[in-house]
C-alpha cells in the first residue's frame, strides 16, 4: 500500500513538472527574440538633430513638443550654443539642421559649398532683441539709441547720469555704477544688437562695429560681464544689481524681466509687444534672396524700421539645411523626416496656437520662400 501511494505521488510530481514546462514554453514563445525585433522595426524612430541659435530657443522647443506628439516616429533633439556654433556644426556635419540668427556670410557660405553639397538658408520666425535691466526701485526706463550705445561703450558710468535722467525725469535713478552684461560666445543675438547700435550711433559703428562677437569696451573698464547663451546672460543680470543687458524677448517674458522702452525711428518710445514687432515687419518690404544664395540677405532690413509703433530691434532667425545632393548628408529616411518637419514649421507652426510668447509668425510671402526651399531637399 505504501509503495502504491509513493508511486502515485511520483506520478503526480512528474505530471506537474510536465505541465509547468508546457506553460513556461508558451510564455517563452510569446517573447522570442524574433518577435521583439519585429516590434522594434515597426516603431522605428528617426532622430533629427538641430543646433545653433538660442534666439529662437523657446519657439523651437514649442514646435518640437507639438510636432513629436503627432509624429511619434520622429525624435528631434535641439542643442543651443549660439549662431556661430550652429554654423560650425552644420559645416562639420554634426547636425542635420543648423540655426542662425544673422544670415550666413559669403565666406562661410563658400565653405559650405566646398563640401560638395548645396546649402539652403531661409527664415523660420520673427523675434525681437530687448534691453533688460536690474535696478532696484526702478521699474520703467526709456532709452534712445545714442544713450544706449554710450552705456554699452562704458562712456556713461552711473545710472543717474544726466543723459539717462533727461529721458527719465520721474525715475528714482541711483548713483550706482552700471554693470553691462553681454554674450561671451559667438552669438546671433549679439550680431543683431550690435548692428542696431551701429545704425543708431556713428561712434559705436566707428569704434566697435557689429558682429557675432565684438571687443566690448566695458570689459576694459571693469564693468562688463560675459554670459554664455541667452540663458547665461539672463542669469548674470538677475544675479547682479544695477546691471543692464540685451537678450531675446521670449527670455525676458519667461523670466519676468524689466524691459526698456526704446526710441524708434519715428521718435516714439516703444516696448516690444506683438503689435510693435508686427508693425516693424510691416514697415519694410523684406528682401529674402533665393535659399541657394542665403548670404545675400541683409540683416539690417528689419532694424530701426519706420512706423509710429514699430519696435526698433526686430529680426528674422534662420534655418540651414542641405539640399542633400546624391544623399551626401542625409539618409533617405532622414531627408524625408526633415522635409516633413520643416513643412510643418512653415505652415502649421506659423499658426497662433503654435507661436511661443515673444515671437511673431512669418509674413506669408516669406514662408512661401522657405516652402520652396524644402521642396529642393533630395531624398535619394
Amino acid at each position: 500500500m505504501k509503495k502504491a501511494i509513493s508511486a502515485f505521488i511520483v506520478l503526480l510530481l512528474g505530471l506537474s513538472l510536465v505541465a509547468s514546462g508546457c506553460i513556461s514554453g508558451e510564455k517563452d514563445s510569446n517573447t522570442s527574440p524574433s518577435s521583439t525585433v519585429q516590434s522594434t522595426s515597426q516603431t522605428k524612430v528617426i532622430i533629427i538633430r538641430t543646433t545653433g541659435a538660442t534666439f529662437p530657443q523657446y519657439q523651437i522647443q514649442k514646435w518640437i513638443e507639438a510636432y513629436m506628439k503627432s509624429h511619434p516616429n520622429v525624435k528631434i533633439e535641439y542643442e543651443g550654443g549660439g549662431s556661430g556654433h550652429g554654423q560650425e556644426a552644420f559645416l562639420k556635419g554634426l547636425t542635420h539642421i543648423g540655426r542662425t540668427d544673422p544670415p550666413v556670410k559669403e565666406e562661410t557660405w563658400k565653405k559650405f559649398l566646398a563640401t560638395g553639397d548645396q546649402p539652403l538658408q531661409f527664415p523660420e520666425i520673427v523675434g525681437a532683441v530687448v534691453v533688460v535691466f536690474n535696478v532696484p526701485g526702478v521699474d520703467e526706463l526709456k532709452l534712445d539709441g545714442e544713450t544706449l550705445a554710450k552705456i554699452f561703450m562704458g562712456d556713461i558710468e552711473y545710472w543717474d547720469d544726466p543723459a539717462i535722467k533727461a529721458l527719465n525725469p520721474s525715475a528714482n535713478l541711483p548713483h550706482e555704477k552700471i554693470i553691462v552684461v553681454h554674450r561671451s560666445d559667438s552669438s546671433g543675438t549679439t550680431a543683431i544688437f550690435t548692428t542696431y547700435l551701429s545704425l543708431v550711433s556713428k561712434e559705436w559703428a566707428d569704434k566697435v562695429g557689429a558682429g557675432k562677437t565684438v571687443d566690448w569696451p566695458v570689459d576694459k573698464v571693469g564693468r562688463g560681464i560675459g554670459g554664455k547663451g541667452n540663458p547665461g546672460v539672463v542669469q548674470a543680470l538677475k544675479n547682479t544689481k544695477y546691471s543692464i543687458a540685451y537678450t531675446e524677448l521670449s527670455f525676458a517674458i519667461e523670466e519676468n524681466l524689466k524691459v526698456v522702452a526704446l526710441k524708434n525711428k519715428d521718435g516714439n518710445f516703444v516696448k516690444p509687444t506683438d503689435d510693435a514687432i508686427k508693425a516693424a515687419v510691416a514697415g519694410v518690404k523684406a528682401f529674402i534672396p533665393s535659399p541657394t544664395e542665403g548670404y545675400k540677405e541683409d540683416l539690417k532690413q528689419l532694424l530701426n524700421a519706420p512706423g509710429e509703433n514699430s519696435y526698433p530691434i526686430v529680426a528674422f532667425t534662420h534655418l540651414l539645411v542641405w539640399q542633400n545632393k546624391g544623399g551626401k548628408h542625409y539618409s533617405k529616411e532622414e531627408a524625408q523626416a526633415i522635409k516633413d518637419f520643416l513643412k510643418w514649421i512653415l505652415t502649421e507652426g506659423q499658426k497662433p496656437e503654435n507661436i511661443a510668447p515673444g515671437y511673431v509668425g512669418l509674413p506669408p510671402e516669406v514662408a512661401k520662400i522657405g516652402l520652396q526651399a524644402v521642396e529642393m531637399i533630395e531624398t535619394g
